[in-house]
């Protein structure tokens, strides 16, 4: 039974979804091939001939109303998609870049000390969180990076010896923005997400994500995982390409929602996500990351990353970072959390809708094989390659 039987649509999507402008990707057996979409009353509405991929469609200046038409082709209803019938939901991107910013909250900016002095091991975090927790944790509360406190905090702790790479991008003025993910490799709501067999301490990172056209505009956003490697990490900074980025290790989902006049960049910011992880072993932890306790605004981020020394021609979508760094113990007293094998992971917020995925092996999860040239040759067969 496909992990996407389990799912219904009202479980997974935004709280006011009537309402809602939601943009999104699935695989159509009818089409034989993945369609942008968008959601009405509960059906799946082919846009494909407006634009053949999400990266033209958010590139059009006038998206609200084209979504809003009322021609649209009827692929069926979302619960069909869910269930396989009709096909699977994909991630809500296809060309973007998948970008990602790190150690954005002040919590997560202590979890990354702990990594980096922990050197990878799980079993002396509890030790290291005890002797730093009291002296950096309160420093970093409230400190808008780059602001003169910030500098004043690095001072501080530079005369304590207790600064860090991490700290330098949490509270300084220059943002870590890395890349999370291939064009194309993101798998969607529904599917499994992927730990290199190499880790025994990683977690998930439950966070928003902001979408944006060519030109930098921010358009709206919808819900990631940063699956992450904590020991592969903690070894080294330099390693986090292998802590980020394996096969289905990039969760988005399950829908983009568009900017309007009842969504806005300013609902975003108040955002509340929550995690539940629950595990075929019984064991379950919670937790959530208020967007107001960021430390960078996501515009800020968005314009560190889209400038006029760095474009994205296709587009991007930028993983705001998470203030949750989960520590319940799981395999034993100190150890903390990690992962384990068939874990479910819910990641919520009610404008946004709730992304769900299972974990798996990166290399037992499906390989990704369907990349940019299978992509233009699809829709070239399909009479859509004037449309990309």
């Amino acid at each position: 039974m496909l992990a996407t039987q389990l799912l219904k649509a009202e479980g997974i999507l935004p709280v006011d979804a009537e309402s809602a402008v939601l943009i999104g990707r699935v695989w159509s057996n009818v089409a034989n091939g993945p369609c942008p979409v968008t959601l009405r009353n509960g059906r799946v509405l082919d846009l494909s001939q407006i634009a053949a991929t999400v990266s033209s469609l958010l590139e059009r200046d006038d998206l609200l109303g084209l979504v809003a038409s009322g021609d649209l082709p009827d692929l069926g209803a979302l619960d069909d998609f869910l269930n396989g019938s009709a096909g699977r939901l994909l991630a809500p991107i296809d060309l973007q870049a998948v970008k990602a910013a790190g150690v954005t909250f002040a919590d997560s900016m202590l979890e990354r000390v702990i990594e980096e002095q922990a050197r990878g091991d799980s079993a002396r975090a509890n030790e290291i969180r005890a002797r730093l927790a009291p002296v950096i944790g309160e420093s970093l509360r409230g400190v808008a990076a780059g602001s003169e406190k910030a500098a004043q905090v690095k001072a501080l702790l530079q005369e304590m010896n207790l600064w860090s790479q991490y700290l330098e991008v949490g509270i300084g003025p220059d943002a870590e923005i890395f890349t999370k993910a291939q064009p194309m490799s993101s798998v969607g709501c529904g599917d499994k997400v992927g730990l290199h067999p190499i880790s025994e301490w990683n977690n998930p990172e439950p966070e928003v994500v902001m979408v944006t056209r060519s030109d930098g505009t921010i358009l709206g956003a919808t819900l990631g995982n940063d699956v992450n490697l904590r020991d592969v990490e903690g070894r080294s900074a330099l390693l986090l390409g292998k802590a980020k980025d394996n096969n289905a290790s990039c969760s988005i989902g399950p829908f983009i929602r568009l900017f309007d006049g009842s969504f806005t960049l300013a609902t975003v910011e108040q955002a509340v996500v929550t995690l539940l992880v629950q595990g075929e072993d019984g064991f379950e932890m919670t937790g959530e990351s208020p967007l107001a306790a960021i430390s960078r605004k996501p515009a800020d981020l968005v314009g560190q990353m889209r400038n006029r020394s760095h474009q994205y021609p296709d587009g991007a979508v930028l993983f705001l970072g998470t203030m949750f760094a989960p520590v319940k113990d799981r395999r034993g007293a100190g150890q903390g959390f990690t992962h384990e094998i068939g874990d479910r992971v819910e990641i919520y917020a009610p404008s946004l809708g709730r992304l769900v995925n299972w974990v798996d092996r990166s290399d037992v999860c499906p390989e990704w094989v369907f990349g940019t040239r299978e992509l233009l040759r699809n829709l070239v067969a399909r009479g859509l390659g004037e449309k990309v």
